[in-house]
């Protein structure tokens, strides 16, 4: 069968993959939350959930510099990526080999469209479409709104999260309004973010794990913001893992 994946690039699969390999955390998780925890042969090194996973496949690597010789040894009959996570000249040289479908996600409608064509590439797809049913009863509907913020993802340099991402997106749904303009992932200055007075400056807990003394020390520059450490997988993940987000954010 021929497939579509989210760049507009088709690859054909004879038969429901049984070698999988997975080289985003986000999706790993949701192959295995679709039952197909089996078929998976190679991961990340990130893939952290589910725990213990990584013990049992063969890690290829990081999400950005795959060791092309251990994932041609599992002689994959699917490899799923990512265009953000992954990087470009990685990916083609892959796909000279393998069958690479790929997602691109900016929405939470961009995510759903992922789910269910991973499900239509595994003859999964019933199991993704209660996945993608579930994941809306939590998110598809109003949350407080709680007020203007900057999100952090780095620390030095200070990187922030803009428009035109899927946290941007995932920001507005919980309620919080992003007072970065620039587009992707903007290195800031310390002073800009003082000028900008956010109510909320949330530190995400990856890609930089920002702990408790970075509170204390941006505390003192922005007095009157409330500065919170917030989970970056309910924000930045797109796989199964949003069926957790819905609650996270009434909760935030």
């Amino acid at each position: 069968m021929i497939f579509l994946d989210q760049l507009n690039r088709t690859i054909s699969l004879p038969n429901p993959p049984k070698r999988i390999v997975s080289l985003v955390p986000s999706q790993t998780e949701l192959l295995v939350d679709l039952g197909l925890r089996d078929r998976i042969v190679g991961v990340t090194k990130f893939c952290v959930h589910p725990k213990g996973l990584k013990k049992e496949k063969t890690v290829i690597g990081g999400t950005k510099n795959f060791h092309f010789d251990k994932i041609e040894s599992l002689q994959p009959d699917l490899v799923i990526g990512n265009k953000e996570e992954n990087y470009q000249e990685g990916i083609e040289k892959l796909a000279e080999k393998f069958p690479v479908w790929m997602s691109d996600i900016y929405t939470l409608e961009d995510a759903y469209r992922m789910i269910l064509s991973i499900g239509e590439l595994t003859d999964t797809s019933i199991q993704a479409v209660q996945i993608v049913s579930q994941i809306k009863d939590g998110l598809e509907k109003e949350f407080k709104l709680k007020g203007s913020a900057v999100y952090l993802i780095w620390k030095d340099p200070l990187i922030a999260v803009g428009s035109n991402t899927f946290i941007d997106s995932m920001l507005e749904k919980a309620g919080f309004k992003n007072l970065i303009n620039q587009s992707r992932y903007p290195e800031v200055d310390l002073e800009e973010i003082v000028k900008l007075n956010p109510e909320f400056l949330l530190l995400s807990s990856e890609p930089f794990p920002f702990k408790e003394k970075h509170i204390l020390f941006f505390q003192e520059k922005l007095p009157k913001t409330i500065i919170n450490m917030v989970d970056g997988e309910m924000f930045s993940w797109y796989g199964s893992r949003l069926l957790f987000a819905g609650k996270y954010f009434e909760g935030l």
